[in-house]
């Protein structure tokens, strides 16, 4: 292995592709960094390559928190790179297609959000009141075209806690002319029946069809369900990951503390900030409660999200 391999940092690559562009997804990110790794590395055989790239995977999946966007990212360019081997017979010529094709690998990967909107734009009509959840680049982008193509409607946005990402949201779309209107999480059901339909981004989206997304986006599909309002969710293929989870315990908890019971009386459990600290930030909602998802491969049931891992894998 050479030096440059050992002492190449690809989680840190990673965060300053993050810092440097804010508006990156968690995918992107990762695969930019595994391109970087790609096109420097002087390696003689596709083995050592495979074996290259699993080891930075391993690395960033187990240097990341609430890594399942960035591992769905991780496992598509894994399967990018072993489709290109198995094609070409010429190592050289493979290394050189990969470098070049991994960038516009990447390329339509950013662009998605944008191929997301334009498909979306037909499910917001004048005078509609849309519920959305926390903060989703892939649902700002759209109410952001649907703002400039001069739909008129409002939002209201939830606070999200523990982040208070909703926030972000709200202050976005208040710069570009949408009314909003914030509200606490628990507020959900009581703005419901106000609201038209609802739109949500997603971490992940499992091979069932269900999303995982931001703690509160099951609560919130729960309530619509009940209310019959639509829930659709606004979301880049590139989050598209092999997992089959039936219940929020059945992905990967980061904060075990927030499932933990407790007698003991001196335990700050009530304290506000630390209440805060051991929330879970994930949840797992599950395909019936979902209308459709608007991807940039187009609007998709749970079947179709099925189907299109397929396409992907085998």
């Amino acid at each position: 292995m050479s030096a440059f391999i050992e002492s190449f940092d690809i989680v840190a690559t990673y965060r300053k592709f993050l810092k440097d562009d804010p508006a990156m997804t968690m995918p992107v990110a990762a695969i930019e960094a595994l391109v970087v790794l790609l096109s420097k590395t002087s390696l003689s055989t596709a083995s050592e390559l495979i074996d290259i790239l699993a080891k930075a995977v391993q690395e960033l999946k187990g240097g990341v928190k609430n890594s399942i966007s960035l591992s769905a990212g991780c496992d598509m360019f894994q399967r990018f790179v072993l489709r290109n081997i198995q094609e070409y017979g010429d190592w050289e010529a493979c290394k050189q297609h990969l470098v070049t094709n991994g960038g516009l690998f990447l390329k339509r990967a950013k662009e998605s959000r944008f191929k997301i909107a334009e498909l979306g734009l037909s499910f917001i009509r004048d005078d509609d009141t849309i519920l959305i959840h926390s903060h989703s680049r892939a649902v700002t982008e759209l109410l952001l075209l649907a703002a400039r193509r001069h739909v008129r409607f409002s939002v209201f946005v939830t606070e999200s806690r523990p982040t208070g990402e909703g926030r972000v949201t709200a202050k976005t779309l208040r710069e570009h002319g949408i009314p909003v209107r914030v509200i606490a999480d628990g507020a959900v059901g009581y703005v419901i029946q106000k609201v038209d339909k609802v739109f949500v981004g997603a971490e992940g989206v499992a091979e069932s069809g269900g999303i995982i997304n931001r703690i509160g986006t099951y609560q919130i599909a729960v309530l619509a369900k009940d209310a019959n309002k639509p829930v659709y969710v606004v979301v880049e293929s590139h989050k598209f990951v092999r997992l089959f989870p039936l219940s929020p315990f059945d992905i990967p908890d980061d904060n075990p503390a927030s499932t933990t019971f407790s007698t003991d009386p001196d335990l700050p459990d009530e304290d506000y900030d630390e209440v805060l600290h051991n929330s879970p930030l994930l949840d797992f909602t599950s395909d019936n409660l979902i209308t459709a998802l608007i991807t940039d491969i187009g609007v998709l049931t749970s079947n179709g999200v099925s189907e299109e891992l397929i396409k992907m894998w085998y």
